[in-house]
């Protein structure tokens, strides 16, 4: 999905704090690269992925990013199989067959940023089609049972559109070793 601007997530920037300092970030579905770009001058090594080679090319040349072209939804083995991430990022992109592959690529300690649209968002665009629209809690369910959840949350927004979303941040720790704040 395109995005309007470079500006990363509210969402994600609440939970940066989560990520180890220095710690690798894995940017799935990372269209131009709005989050790869902000953890990378954050310190963070990213690899930003994509299918699509066009976007990619936007972050040609951005310290401390690499990119992996690779449609994730072809039928073609995980690019990333052995690799493990501090910090891994999901927006606006739902695949659900690779929920698995994403609680196995964090390291220990490493924290999952997902958001994306849900049930309900055919009312305000796209996408409208319900095989990339998430029921009611279904993050919640896909992730809870291995991951210690920091923060859950679902509903309508209005920027930056009015949108039906579901939001995510949940990590491989106890959930007494989670600093809500910075």
């Amino acid at each position: 999905m395109a995005h309007a601007s470079l500006e990363p997530s509210a969402w994600v920037l609440r939970w940066a704090h989560l990520v180890a300092p220095g710690g690798e970030v894995l940017d799935l579905a990372c269209g131009p690269g709005r989050h790869a770009r902000w953890f990378a001058a954050r310190g963070h090594p990213v690899t930003a992925l994509d299918r699509d080679r066009e976007a990619l090319a936007a972050l040609a040349g951005v310290p401390g990013v690499t990119t992996v072209c690779a449609d994730l939804e072809d039928g073609s083995p995980w690019p990333l199989e052995a690799r493990r991430f501090a910090g891994i990022v999901v927006t606006n992109y739902l695949h659900r067959p690779l929920f698995r592959k994403l609680i196995d690529a964090l390291a220990p300690a490493g924290v999952l940023v997902y958001e994306t649209f849900m049930a309900g968002n055919e009312r305000y665009g796209k996408p409208s089609n319900p095989d990339f629209l998430l029921a009611p809690g279904e993050l919640l369910a896909a992730f809870a049972r291995e991951l210690t959840v920091a923060a859950f949350e679902q509903g309508r927004v209005a920027r930056p559109k009015a949108a039906m979303i579901q939001r995510l941040c949940a990590l491989r720790a106890h959930a007494g070793e989670v600093a809500l704040e910075p």
